[in-house]
């Protein structure tokens, strides 16, 4: 549970910093708004898939966006 909540907690600080809205990315990545919301605020898991698609929009590196890496740079 602990990666979730450090995937939630990056996923939204990262989105924001980025001046993104939740419309915004859940549109580019293909889940609908709602279905994303709920991935943001820990109510459903993400899919690797998922995962994936949302770190490319935003520009970071997986291993950051779920807790493994403090370094948001994507290698």
């Amino acid at each position: 549970m602990e990666n979730l909540s450090t995937f939630t907690k990056r996923l939204k600080t990262i989105r924001k910093e980025k001046h993104i809205t939740q419309k915004q990315l859940a549109i580019e990545s293909g889940l609908s708004e709602r279905g994303y919301q709920r991935i943001e605020n820990g109510e459903n898991g993400v899919t690797l898939e998922n995962a994936i698609t949302i770190a490319d929009i935003l520009d970071v590196s997986l291993d950051y966006l779920v807790g493994r890496s403090d370094d948001p740079t994507r290698h």
